[in-house]
């Protein structure tokens, strides 16, 4: 079997030697291909291997040659495709890092640091940490709510006056006014009725919204958590003794607890509850009372057979007493500054 001749063999690896050397040192597309016409060309080394091809008498000698020349085409093309492609990832590397912007605050950048939990965040897991451990479950319910659920059943029909008690922001939805952005955890308390068996203990922290303009102790978007209780011979004395047993878990033993006389229509009799700090001044914490017959009877639950008691507060005020925050908007202010003094 022929082989190519020396001669032709040498100028083939020198030509191609020669254009891989080039095409390793191009920067950028069109230098590679420079050196590939070098090589490939009309005028370049291998197109003149190529056109002896007919001077070579042996025909067996003249397909090994030609061949050995499509050979040292196709590694020089190879090599090519291969550089054009690097060139090409750090063209776009180098166009990613021209185009970077450094959009961290300065503070973040100078030490490391590690997020927290929002103040809310942490208030909320606390609380439900406590009546867990008082033998209550967690329920949640949704943010956008019927008619029913927020008002209705619990005993404030569309002309009951009570409604004024609560700034409601209305969904657009027929019929007009049929739903609404609850304003208060306390629908949660129907659902549950309506899904749990009882005996029922539970606890429903959430996310609420009231026509409010924001000011150092309100917000029209803020987080309560409503608390149930639904069981046989259930009394008042049982509420106020597990307002003092939350009080004292929650804030400690030097904190105790009391219920003044006050009105909600879904509770009767209803109380406010304060807590009194170890100073001896007192705040007041939330709502409570035992549960409106009417409220049970719509949840489907026989008021003859069942009683309960039912209780809820706001979880931002709960997290500024305990902080110590001024005032409620610094919480939802995002300012690293303010966020950074709690762990």
């Amino acid at each position: 079997m022929n082989a190519t001749p020396p001669d032709k063999q040498a100028a083939l690896d020198s030509a191609v030697a020669d254009a891989l050397a080039l095409i390793d040192q191009a920067t950028d597309a069109q230098a590679i291909r420079a050196a590939v016409n070098a090589a490939t060309g009309k005028k370049g080394p291998l197109a003149a291997v190529k056109a002896g091809l007919g001077k070579v008498p042996d025909l067996d000698a003249r397909k090994a040659l030609g061949q050995a020349v499509n050979e040292a085409i196709a590694r020089v093309e190879q090599a090519a495709h291969g550089r054009e492609s690097v060139v090409k990832r750090a063209a776009f590397a180098g166009s990613i890092e021209a185009d970077r912007e450094d959009m961290s605050e300065l503070a973040l950048r100078t030490s490391a640091r590690r997020g927290r939990m929002h103040l809310v965040t942490q208030a909320t897991e606390r609380l439900e940490d406590v009546f867990v451990g008082l033998g209550f479950r967690i329920a949640e319910g949704p943010e956008v709510e019927t008619d029913f659920h927020n008002f209705e059943a619990l005993n404030m029909p569309p002309s009951h006056p009570a409604r004024s008690m609560w700034d409601t922001l209305f969904v657009d939805q027929d019929p007009q006014g049929s739903v609404v952005l609850r304003t208060h955890t306390s629908p949660v308390q129907i659902r549950v009725m309506q899904e749990w068996p009882p005996p029922i203990y539970a606890v429903m922290p959430g996310r609420v919204f009231r026509k409010e303009t924001p000011d150092a102790t309100h917000m029209p978007v803020f987080h309560q958590i409503e608390g149930l209780v639904v069981d046989r011979n259930i009394t008042f004395a049982d509420l106020a003794g597990t307002i003092e047993s939350f009080t004292k878990a929650f804030f400690g033993e030097s904190f105790t607890s009391r219920l003044r006389p006050s009105y909600f229509p879904f509770t009767e009799p209803s109380a406010e509850f304060d807590i009194r700090r170890p100073d001896g001044s007192w705040i007041e914490l939330g709502g409570c009372g035992m549960v409106h017959p009417r409220v049970l009877a719509a949840a489907g639950l026989d008021p003859e057979e069942w009683s309960g008691f039912a209780f809820g507060f706001g979880i931002d005020r709960m997290a500024k007493e305990r902080h110590g925050v001024e005032d409620i908007r610094e919480m939802y202010s995002n300012d690293v500054r303010f966020t950074e003094q709690f762990s």
